[in-house]
């Protein structure tokens, strides 16, 4: 055997090798969909607890934010009981971070800043592949139904009646990780009515879906998909005047916003952090004043993989990966 050939051999040896240990690895850490950072051994779809306890977090204070549909100003005062029920719960001080954009919140996430949140229908299964979410609960009404409609809407004085008299026109998304506000109406809009964004019509993006109802109420805006829930608050706040919106179009019903926690919180932590939810007295507090305006007034277990299955397919439909930056 000459030399060439045994370092030849051995160099097959070694990258043999050095495949199957990497094949163990990933055999040993699955993702699915989720960062590189993260690994789902049990299939949930969502990360698992690291498993090296130097690595779980235990922070001095808990960060919590709420999903940026609306005014953070207004959900500050409304989430105030909460946060103090979840303080007393936990034995942390537990601060309201009031996140002006999706991304904003994604990235607060990821990088470590936020520990407890609610993201949007849209932004859940983006937040579970690329910020380690895990989330656990969703608003529910009384009797433990749940979900919302995206409606889209028109100035009532409008000659758009139907979908496809949208070709043609300016249709203002709210932003693009939003179910109802982007993903679901341009699936939607191109499965029923052959519609498709950027080439049937021209499309805008508003920030928020109540800067959508209030473009459309002030004609702002041609026409808009939004939650109906986040609307339906609006009206009740009087914040807009629905005789000034006409809708054209209801889809069926969605999950709503989903809570839950960073998927390295300490364990004993995180299970105080789900008892706060699930132990919260809505009678008498801010959060039923607000959120009973949507026909929400409890909290309920979900889980990932199935309550949000119908969102990850609308996704599909268009196209969307959950690629991590």
């Amino acid at each position: 055997m000459t030399k060439t050939f045994t370092i030849c051999v051995k160099l097959f040896a070694l990258l043999f090798i050095f495949g199957l240990s990497n094949a163990a690895s990933a055999a040993e850490c699955p993702r699915g969909t989720l960062d590189k950072q993260y690994c789902d051994r049990d299939g949930n779809l969502t990360a698992d607890l690291p498993t090296d306890p130097a690595d779980w977090v235990d922070p001095d204070a808990l960060i919590f934010a709420y999903t940026p549909v609306e005014d953070p100003a207004v959900y500050k005062s409304v989430w105030a009981g909460f946060i103090d029920h979840m303080s007393k719960i936990t034995g942390k001080k537990v601060i309201f971070f009031s996140v002006q954009s999706n991304a904003a919140q994604l990235e607060a996430m990821r990088s470590g800043r936020l520990h407890v949140a609610g993201f949007n229908t849209g932004s859940n299964p983006i937040a579970v592949s690329c910020a380690g979410f895990v989330p656990f609960a969703m608003m529910a009404s009384p009797d433990g139904s749940f979900g919302y409609e995206m409606e889209i809407i028109v100035p009532v004085d409008s000659p758009i009646k139907s979908p496809p008299d949208i070709k043609g026109r300016t249709l203002t998304f709210t932003s693009p990780t939003s179910n109802s506000g982007n993903k679901a109406p341009s699936a939607l809009l191109k499965s029923e009515f052959g519609l498709v964004k950027d080439i049937d019509f021209k499309t805008s993006f508003s920030g928020k879906h109540d800067n959508s109802v209030l473009g459309i109420a002030n004609n702002d805006y041609e026409v808009a998909p939004i939650a109906n829930s986040v609307m339906r608050r609006m009206v009740d706040r009087k914040v807009v005047d629905p005789s000034k919106i006409r809708t054209i179009y209801k889809s069926q019903t969605f999950p709503t916003t989903g809570f839950g926690h960073a998927h390295n919180l300490d364990p004993t932590l995180a299970a105080k952090v789900r008892q706060a939810f699930f132990t919260f007295e809505w009678e008498g507090s801010a959060l039923k004043a607000e959120f009973e305006k949507s026909g929400e007034g409890k909290f309920i277990s979900i889980v990932h993989k199935f309550d949000w299955d119908v969102i990850r397919k609308i996704d599909s439909a268009n196209g969307i990966e959950y690629t991590c930056k």
